[in-house]
């Protein structure tokens, strides 16, 4: 495996070239029933990236990916880095808004959707927003149905089927943008964070190096792959030169299924995902025998928990986030015990981090708690077409702030003690109070709303919507999360709604979040 110089100069459209090069029959990717070959992912993803570039799909576009996690979302993820096109992937259950949105906000030139997905058609969704988007120029379905189609609308199965012209050399340019991925702010207005080849390359290289991965493992690939680990487990495959082996939605039984059934080597997944696992009944009666590594990752993860998994999984344990590419820091097999369940671990090689005074601003030395700041080739662009929001997020000495509490102790050690931000950690997911509170005020029997995060062993938190009802109106718990259904994605519904005559304020008039949610903490255990 090449040293982390060589990979932070590296493009990922050239690593896995190479890797086809090499290892041309070796399997990449296992889907059910389907194998596909890294020479076969390379073809298929060469055809749809030439094809795309006929439809008018040119360098520094931007191509949306709207599909589960199939083998489509992969070699559409390499098609674009093969074309030097930014790559923006969604949420396959955002809401008709948030979709308009972000399609609209990275002024997409083509898109890679499926037909059907769970309840949802998405020809007819994209039919419906094809009039409000001008630029999108091309939409590709995948699917196996032959319907009606739109003009500007084309089978994924027509393109790839073409033999793709002679294979050129892959795109050189490291700084150029690999993907958009859209992340709330910390007032819940969607940011499009820009990582570069270098940024997602960088971080894969140094997990893989961790996790000692190579290229006899096979890894799950269960996490979404629209969010950053999830193209972060997609991107440290193909550096190891791996097999990855999808899940299209996480269950935990069919999980486990899958992992004896295809002897899975390396298991990523938020606590959450794992907490899940071991509590299924058929683990304790089949325990996994070939699960060596792996991530945890996405939310806090308990000494405790960690411990349950490296009984039957040694995994790493890693901190980042979407702007830093994802990994900030992250364990290794020959720390010490305690730093191993204990901390998030070191930085990753060529990343420096250092804590702010929340007051003065200034960077502290060891062992002081502050905001951590982090920088090196890890840290993302910029957010897409928000420079002065870009601007905020750093210090005059070019660190990135992550709003996250932390210590760094005197041998570069991290420990996450807090975030300075209200956002709630649920089963892996980022939620802003805000964005909810927003939309709650316009239903019009709430007159003022306030949500909390109340702690939960199996999601990490709950979503809770404190609400004041106006005078007179009567509205249920369960018609409230209905109207929030009806707006945003289905993992941002909160999971409690509370009613309260009035909020408690501070004396300055702001909401006592933390009051508020020990008041329903406190509701919760003795019920």
């Amino acid at each position: 495996m090449r040293d982390v110089a060589d990979v932070a100069t590296g493009h990922l459209a050239a690593i896995f070239a190479e890797q086809a090069k090499e290892h041309p029959d070796r399997q990449f990717l296992v889907f059910g029933s389907r194998r596909m070959t890294y020479a076969q992912v390379e073809r298929e993803a060469r055809a749809l990236g030439q094809a795309l570039s006929g439809l008018g799909v040119k360098p520094g576009d931007r191509l949306a990916v709207d599909l589960p996690n199939w083998p489509e979302w992969v070699v559409t993820l390499l098609a674009a880095a093969y074309e030097g096109v930014a790559l923006v992937p969604l949420d396959p259950s955002l809401s008709f808004h948030e979709l308009k949105h972000q399609l609209r906000h990275a002024e997409v030139r083509a898109a890679v959707v499926a037909e059907g997905y769970g309840d949802v058609d998405y020809v007819e969704l994209y039919h419906r927003l094809l009039p409000d988007l001008p630029d999108l120029g091309a939409i590709v379905t995948v699917g196996s149905t032959e319907r009606w189609l739109d003009s500007r609308m084309y089978r994924y199965p027509d393109l790839v089927s073409k033999r793709p012209a002679r294979a050129s050399s892959p795109p050189a340019d490291v700084a150029a943008p690999l993907v958009i991925l859209y992340t709330s702010g910390t007032m819940g207005k969607p940011k499009g964070v820009t990582l570069s080849h270098r940024n997602v390359c960088l971080t894969a290289h140094a997990a893989a190096e961790l996790l000692r991965h190579t290229g006899e493992d096979r890894a799950l690939g269960a996490v979404p792959l629209f969010g950053i680990f999830g193209l972060h487990v997609v991107s440290v495959a193909v550096t190891a030169g791996a097999t990855l082996v999808l899940q299209e939605r996480f269950n935990a039984r069919d999980a486990l299924n899958l992992i004896r059934r295809e002897r899975v080597t390396v298991v990523h997944g938020v606590p959450t995902m794992f907490e899940l696992l071991m509590r299924d009944p058929s683990f304790e009666e089949q325990p996994p025998s070939t699960c060596r590594t792996g991530i945890v990752a996405g939310s806090p993860v308990s000494p405790d928990l960690v411990r349950r998994i490296r009984q039957w999984c040694d995994v790493q344990i890693a901190y980042g986030l979407t702007e830093t590419g994802p990994t900030v820091t992250m364990t290794g097999f020959d720390d010490v015990p305690e730093r191993r369940s204990h901390t998030v671990g070191r930085p990753i090689p060529g990343v420096e981090v250092k804590v702010v005074d929340l007051k003065s601003g200034a960077l502290h030395g060891p062992e002081a708690v502050g905001e951590l700041a982090v920088r090196g080739p890890n840290v993302m662009l910029g957010y897409y077409r928000m420079p002065s929001e870009t601007g905020r997020s750093f210090t005059s000495e070019g660190f990135f702030l992550t709003g996250d509490l932390a210590i760094v102790d005197e041998d570069g050690y991290v420990r996450i003690v807090g975030r300075r931000n209200e956002v709630i950690i649920r089963g892996g997911y980022k939620i802003y109070p805000r964005e909810l509170e927003d939309l709650l005020r316009t239903h019009p029997a709430v007159g003022d709303a306030c949500v909390v995060g109340i702690p939960n062993e199996m999601l990490g938190e709950l979503i809770c919507a404190c609400v004041v009802a106006t005078e007179g109106s009567i509205v249920t718990g369960d018609e409230l999360k209905e109207f929030c259904r009806e707006a945003v994605a289905d993992y941002k519904v909160p999971d409690l709604v509370r009613f309260f005559d009035t909020l408690p304020l501070t004396g300055s008039g702001t909401v006592k979040r933390r009051e508020l949610a020990q008041v329903v903490s406190l509701e919760l255990s003795t019920t």
